[in-house]
């Protein structure tokens, strides 16, 4: 068949046309998203849903065909482009669920924009090339009048039926298969975002009766001590947890060309305790879902934010416990309150205030509000207020300034970066974290000059990563690579700091025990002497154990955690799961057992089913 017979013959039959047209595009987000790129069977994974939106437009359009192809083209080039950014900025295969975060695209529109490499712009070429087309009458028409062929029945009956077979061959048997990514692939995008909508898979919700701290203990291999070390030290003090904004733990007593990077925060790990392998646990709601996790010692649900999905629940948690011994609780964020659902989230948790834009102005304005400086002068002139009051207070403080994607105003600039950083993701966000220490560092200074540092038990995180491994270019990954001496990879890249400081309490110390925000709050209950007896809680006291388990989620697939030596990456199921060194050293153990992986999947459907079955306050 000649070139030009061929161009006849696409130009006449739009099912033949627009199905080469999404394979093109199929062939674009497969070379982005799966590490073995497109094959194939990649033809057999996407092209049968393609054909069974085209057949149904055979069948039952008479009119407007081409029209009806052009909007089915331009409804799955937006799935498409949709998992493509949603990739590279969560790591994950978006679904409709996502949906929940529309009114939030506006507010991050800065991150969408630089993950967009201009390449993936060119799956809407042909969406351009069409409406010039289309606007040229002469052609537009001619075009028309070619498409509305009528293709013969008996061939639609037979692609319909054929594709529907091979959609079901695709999706049956991959339905178990623990990783959303493998699944994806297994499936087929097109095909996994249909089953993503139609599987409604419930959740098999264990008795909250039988739901019990004993179970838990058991279920992690831990044992309570009778006699926990530190237990009560800090005892009467007020409590200030600071949330760092994308802050990694590579950062600590980093240096570059013997310059530091964050000088106060690595003043404040070597003069205290500080935890080297601890690890976030959040998933899509990002920042608030580090604030759900710390504050209730829950894992994020299986679907959606934690501020989405539970923030109608009477919610056991850190506020309400100390508000049982006297506290006066708080949260400062400079966003809306608005934003993730917060408002709700801080009813549930139980804080008796909360400051939001509305408290800190929008003066010195940084991406979503007031800048750290900001944040931590008019928190910490609160702060001194609420010492007055004759009772110990609990604040969190939620850092923003260095946010994805990491573009601070010049004016704010506190360092000056070698050349080969400069124009890069990587010297980006370590300007906007140095600017976030340089901030913190004025804050600490003004707790101390207040009296407040001394009588206070402070805790530091980072919320959650602000380097993705699939968000970086060759450059940055080689900056990376400069950085840690060797390939920068997932347990690099969800691995946050952890320090706690309290004078007369902690002394210069580094923690190789493993952890996760949802140990902070048992070891802040049992710094402070508070008993977590009545309390269902899924972390543990870092203090007092020496073997934990991890369950991850959202940026891990189900399945993963982190255990013993090693993170362990679920494939379909354990057998096929990848083993990854906490030590970056490319080491495979495999230390992590399929005994584990069994119990961390035990341990998240029982926060779910736990924290699902709670009370709704919006029903008192």
């Amino acid at each position: 068949m000649s070139f030009l017979t061929s161009k006849r013959l696409l130009g006449t039959r739009p099912i033949l046309f627009f199905s080469f047209i999404m394979l093109l595009k199929s062939y674009l987000a497969w070379m982005v998203i799966f590490e073995d790129g497109f094959s194939w069977t990649t033809i057999l994974k996407e092209i049968p849903f393609v054909l069974i939106v085209y057949c149904l437009i055979e069948w039952f359009s008479s009119k407007r065909k081409l029209t009806y192809y052009l909007i089915a083209n331009l409804l799955m080039t937006l799935i498409l482009f949709a998992v493509i950014m949603y990739y590279k900025y969560y790591g994950v295969i978006v679904t409709y669920l996502a949906l929940q975060q529309v009114n939030q695209v506006t507010a991050v529109k800065n991150s969408v924009f630089s993950l967009l490499d201009p390449y993936y712009l060119l799956i809407f070429i042909d969406i351009i090339i069409m409406a010039v087309i289309l606007f040229r009458p002469k052609r537009a028409v001619n075009w028309k009048k070619a498409s509305t062929r009528k293709e013969s029945k008996r061939l639609v009956v037979a692609l319909f039926t054929i594709s529907i077979a091979l959609c079901l061959f695709n999706i049956l048997p991959n339905r178990a298969s623990m990783n959303e990514i493998v699944k994806a692939e297994q499936m087929g995008i097109l095909n996994y975002e249909a089953y993503m909508i139609f599987s409604n898979k419930t959740i098999d919700f264990v008795d909250p009766d039988h739901i019990t701290q004993a179970k838990i203990d058991e279920t992690k291999k831990i044992e309570q001590p009778a006699a926990p070390v530190l237990f009560k030290t800090a005892a009467g003090k007020n409590v200030i947890i600071i949330q760092m904004e994308s802050f990694q733990n590579f950062l600590v007593n980093l240096k570059i060309d013997g310059k530091e990077i964050t000088p106060n925060i690595n003043k404040l790990v070597n003069e205290n305790y500080y935890f080297k392998h601890f690890y976030q646990q959040v998933g899509q709601g990002n920042t608030s879902d580090a604030e759900f996790v710390v504050n209730t010692s829950f894992y994020i649900p299986p679907r959606g934010a934690a501020t989405m999905m539970y923030a109608d629940k009477v919610l056991p948690s850190l506020p309400k416990l100390l508000k049982s011994h006297g506290y006066d609780t708080t949260t400062f964020h400079t966003n809306v309150v608005e934003f993730w659902n917060r408002g709700e989230l801080y009813k549930s948790l139980g804080f008796d205030r909360y400051y939001d834009q509305k408290f800190f102005g929008d003066e010195d304005t940084v991406f979503f509000g007031a800048s750290d400086e900001q944040l931590y002068k008019k928190t910490a002139a609160e702060m001194d207020r609420m010492s007055q009051n004759g009772k110990p207070f609990y604040s969190q403080v939620i850092s923003m300034t260095a946010h994805h994607p990491f573009t601070i105003p010049s004016s704010i600039y506190k360092m000056t970066l070698p050349d080969r950083y400069e124009n890069s993701f990587v010297g980006d966000y370590i300007r906007a974290q140095n600017y976030a220490d340089y901030a913190l560092g004025l804050f600490i200074d003004d707790l101390k000059e207040r009296g407040i540092w001394d009588n206070s038990l402070i805790l530091l995180y980072g919320d959650h990563l602000g380097l993705p491994i699939y968000s970086l270019d060759r450059n940055d990954k080689e900056l990376m690579a400069e950085i840690y001496g060797r390939e920068y990879g997932y347990t690099d890249m969800i691995n946050i700091p952890l320090v706690i400081a309290s004078t007369g309490v902690t002394e210069p110390k580094v923690f190789d025990q493993l952890g996760g925000q949802v140990d902070i709050l048992p070891t802040i209950a049992n710094l402070l002497g508070f008993s977590l007896d009545n309390q269902i809680h899924f972390g543990q006291d870092l203090l007092n154990q020496s073997y934990n388990m991890l369950p991850e989620r959202y940026y891990l697939p189900t399945g993963s955690f982190l255990s013993s030596k090693e993170l362990f990456m679920s494939g379909s199921g354990f057998e096929d799961g990848k083993h990854y060194s906490l030590a970056g050293d490319g080491s495979q153990e495999q230390e992590a057992t399929e005994d584990e992986f069994q119990r961390a999947l035990e341990l998240l459907n029982l926060s779910d089913s736990y924290v699902s079955q709670l009370p709704s306050w919006k029903k008192k």
